[in-house]
């Protein structure tokens, strides 16, 4: 207890249950309102906030107010809000308790004593916080090679939550960016996911994600020739990279090959293989396959060797790129030929 002037003010933050809060300090600043100099109390919203007030037993009227509006006169409650209600756990404590509070309750509240010798205050004012909560973030976008992209991602809470960006993948390394992430020319390697995370040290950050996917033209990246003998089974394989996932052809002498008797074409995702079965002399030569999807083609050369002839069967895809074989396969795949 106090001596004199015996009453004391501070309000205690407790959580409700099903709230996860990043801490439970009781953190106390000072600022000045109309030239006094008040205590600062930080409450989470959704809390319950108990504003402590003692005084001795000279005191013989009490009261409560926020603003200028009175929320208690003695034990008699003058606030209409259901959330308020007195805490006296001994006959010199006067303390006042706010549950579910909420960003409306922020402001000075004062605990009035009147003695005989002369009346006196304790003020408090209250901070509301609330978590940072993310309301609006960009949809999942696909995107071309090359483009400008604008991912927005807003927050809202107390205080201003800051938002960070992160590209999940390869290496989730921060990316400058706030509220609004500019890509100026988004490249296949910025494809993936993107994680937008707000957060303002009240509770658990908030997170949000938005899947971008890049379409850009086929690259062959290998292609695998080979030396069968006559009378043998001859594959010769090729695979490319490219969104949306290409289509392959497999040309010889400018000749569009198709499932027939002895050849048969397969095609898993972005590798295909051309088998030839019982290879005669007149198999042996140069095949074209071409990769297309609807931003572009690439072709390459592989080779179905004769035996000994000494030749790197594992090739890479060169740039034997042939105007007629091109537009052959663009016609194909606008005409379903």
């Amino acid at each position: 207890m106090l001596s004199s002037f015996t009453s004391c003010m501070r309000c205690l933050s407790v959580s409700l249950p099903g709230i996860k809060l990043h801490n439970d300090r009781r953190v106390f600043f000072m600022i000045r309102e109309r030239g006094l100099l008040l205590k600062r109390i930080l409450c989470g919203v959704l809390f319950v906030c108990v504003c402590r007030c003692y005084v001795d037993d000279k005191v013989s009227k009490v009261a409560w107010l926020n603003r200028s509006n009175i929320i208690f006169a003695g034990e008699d409650k003058w606030s209409l809000d259901p959330r308020v209600d007195l805490v006296t756990k001994g006959q010199l404590e006067y303390s006042l308790r706010i549950q579910k509070v909420d960003v409306y309750d922020e402001g000075s509240y004062t605990c009035s004593i009147q003695t005989k010798q002369q009346p006196k205050t304790s003020q408090v004012y209250l901070i509301v916080q609330v978590p940072a909560t993310i309301y609006k973030v960009s949809e999942d976008i696909i995107v071309n090679e090359g483009s400008n992209v604008t991912l927005s991602c807003l927050a809202s809470g107390r205080p201003d939550p800051l938002i960070t960006w992160r590209l999940l993948n390869p290496s989730a390394e921060p990316l400058d960016g706030e509220e609004y992430l500019d890509i100026i020319g988004i490249m296949r390697n910025q494809a993936g996911r993107y994680e937008c995370k707000a957060s303002n040290d009240v509770a658990t950050p908030d997170v949000k994600y938005v899947n971008v996917v890049v379409n850009y033209p086929p690259s062959i990246r290998k292609t695998q020739s080979s030396e069968p003998p006559v009378g043998r089974l001859g594959t010769l394989q090729c695979e490319a990279a490219a969104v949306p996932t290409p289509e392959f052809e497999w040309y010889r002498d400018d000749k569009r090959l198709s499932n027939t008797q002895g050849i048969n074409i397969q095609i898993l995702g972005g590798n295909t293989v051309l088998m030839i079965a019982n290879v005669t002399e007149e198999d042996y030569g140069n095949y074209t396959c071409v990769a297309s999807n609807r931003l572009g083609a690439q072709s390459a050369s592989v080779f179905l060797y004769r035996p000994g002839t000494g030749r790197d069967i594992n090739g890479s895809a060169c740039a034997s790129l042939s105007l007629w074989l091109l537009l052959a396969s663009f016609a194909c795949l606008f005409f379903k030929c």
